[in-house]
């Protein structure tokens, strides 16, 4: 087969990763793998890895991006491909557009992620177009039911996203290297327990909760500490500035840590003695809830959404009604007396949404 994936932009998240992963199946069960993107710092991982890359910005929302149509089109008639698969709303309307003005025999097998849970509109819709539609969870399936009932549902895959077990291992420990630089950067968390609450600083990722929870524990009597682990958005300084002064006027700045931005997320939940997710909105799937829990480390979360779905597998008493901060209190209370972990991850494997993917595109080409 040859694939082309299109999408906005190579630099760095959830899609971009899954991307990568599909490009390099491709590659290594000799199929030929071509993306579409604006560029950005993965492109070079990505060819590195055998596929083919070309660099196209189609992601601006402006109806001069729809001038693109007619070379789009003609670029496709030259590239034959077998299957074009889309992951991003902008660009899968030009390559749709582009796609349906091809006669029928020249076109590629239309396969599409619905990879959020998008505002519900005519402009989101084209992500329920393909001939094939993957959904990335149970959540996003009833989505696409419930708001897009002209979706033929026997054209929609459920693929679970995966992680790769290697990458977030079962038991894994720091280095002890890491270890004393880590103690050396936040001795405030000798002897505590670590609550980590990892997300930007976006308002739907339920920090204030987490400050709620932190206070109440205290109270208890618990040797807690907080960590807000991620970046500030740029757009949203002003809420990193209300989080920062709620915290100062309670008197918790020694007992809340923010780290900013992190690549060494695995090794701050090995050492975490519970990761949080407290998004207020559903979440499409939530990572890094697998990826704390395949290491072992329990999660509590609000049950909704991918989150609720991952907890139901593999921790499900870490499930917790969404807002209710007394049951948080409890839950958490009894999380970190409590010797229960997490199930093995056997459930949301990259090898099984790797494999699921390529028989998805296999149906099409049949």
């Amino acid at each position: 087969m040859k694939v082309i994936q299109v999408l906005p932009a190579l630099d760095g998240g959830g899609v971009e990763k899954g991307t990568l992963e599909v490009a390099r199946a491709l590659v290594d069960a000799g199929h030929e793998s071509v993306v579409v993107s604006g560029g950005g710092r993965m492109v070079a991982q990505l060819e590195a890895e055998g596929s083919r890359h070309r660099e196209w910005d189609l992601g601006r929302k402006s109806p001069l991006t729809l001038l693109q149509v007619r070379a789009v089109r003609r670029w496709l008639r030259a590239e034959k491909a077998d299957i074009l698969h889309l992951r991003s709303r902008m660009p899968a309307w030009i390559f749709y557009l582009a796609w349906k003005g091809l006669p029928e025999s020249e076109r590629p097998g239309l396969v599409t992620t619905v990879h959020g849970l998008y505002s519900v509109s005519a402009y989101s819709e084209v992500m329920c177009k393909g001939e094939r539609v993957i959904a990335v969870s149970e959540t996003v399936r009833d989505y696409i039911r419930t708001n897009y009932p002209g979706t033929d549902m026997d054209r929609v895959r459920l693929i679970y996203r995966g992680i790769d077990p290697e990458e977030f291992p079962r038991g894994y420990q720091p280095s002890p290297e890491w270890l004393a630089e880590w103690r050396q950067q936040y001795p405030q968390l000798a002897g505590k327990k670590v609550l980590t609450l990892p997300g930007r600083l976006t308002r739907l990722k339920g920090h204030n909760d987490f400050i709620d929870l932190i206070i109440r524990l205290k109270a208890d009597g618990l040797p807690v500490h907080g960590l807000i682990v991620g970046g500030e958005d740029p757009k949203r300084q002003q809420y990193a500035q209300e989080l920062r002064q709620r915290i100062k006027i309670e008197g918790l700045e020694g007992d809340i840590t923010f780290t900013g931005a992190r690549r060494d997320i695995r090794d701050i939940y090995a050492m975490s003695d519970l990761v949080f997710s407290l998004s207020t909105k559903p979440e499409s799937f939530g990572r890094t809830t697998l990826e704390a829990l395949a290491m072992g480390t329990p999660v509590i979360g609000y049950d909704h959404g991918g989150v609720g779905e991952i907890l139901s597998q593999l921790y499900s008493v870490g499930k917790t009604p969404l807002k209710d901060i007394d049951a948080l209190q409890v839950q958490a209370a009894e999380a970190l007396h409590s010797e229960a972990r997490p199930l093995e991850n056997h459930c949301f494997l990259k090898t099984d949404m790797l494999s699921n993917t390529l028989k998805a595109y296999g149906e099409l080409c049949q």
